[in-house]
């Protein structure tokens, strides 16, 4: 009985509209129930994300779960002004570029020392997929500067359109571009010298 629940609380929150699941938040009796298909909605993507700004596992999991506690204590006050996922993701972006920057200064690493560090962690990884394509992929990404990396991996990756991503980092659409293109061109580079 209770996998038949599980089952069906899975569908509805894929079926449901984000407005629709606000609309349950926002109501005290279904706030908890919403909040749980809201979570099953993004929790693979926001993973997904900041997985592959981290790297690690267990990192990636952690600021998952520091990412969704966020937006329970501030889906109260969301005003609707952006998408609710792109809202999302920039709580998400914002953990990761936060996590990467106390690493740096825990460890008193510039940042070519953390790419490094991750570059390594690619190698024992058995969470990513093992093919050398994709790994040699994800380390050209480790190259890169980190909001570089962060505006290819939402564009390529996640394929997002520069107006969402846009939203989510503040930068303009045109700045973006720029910067899709370059970290494109270090990718192609690093790829053909390695």
């Amino acid at each position: 009985m209770r996998h038949e629940a599980s089952v069906m609380e899975s569908t509805e929150s894929v079926a449901l509209s984000d407005q629709e699941l606000l609309s349950r938040f926002a109501q005290e009796a279904s706030r908890a129930y919403a909040f749980n298909l809201l979570v099953r909605k993004y929790q693979q993507r926001v993973y997904w994300h900041i997985r592959k700004m981290v790297i690690d596992h267990d990192d990636a999991d952690d600021l998952t779960q520091e990412t969704f506690l966020k937006i329970w204590q501030h889906l109260p006050s969301f005003r609707g002004d952006a998408q609710l996922y792109t809202w999302i993701y920039r709580i998400a972006t914002n953990e990761c570029l936060s996590f990467l920057k106390k690493k740096r200064k825990r460890f008193f690493l510039p940042i070519v020392d953390v790419e490094h560090e991750l570059r390594g962690k690619l190698d024992t990884q058995e969470h990513i997929d093992g093919e050398a394509i994709q790994l040699h992929l994800q380390k050209a990404l480790l190259t890169l500067p980190e909001k570089q990396r962060l505006v290819f991996n939402m564009k390529y990756f996640d394929d997002l359109k520069y107006e969402e991503i846009s939203e989510i980092l503040g930068t303009s659409v045109g700045a973006l571009k720029a910067s899709y293109h370059l970290a494109v061109k270090k990718i192609e580079n690093f790829m053909n010298q390695h």
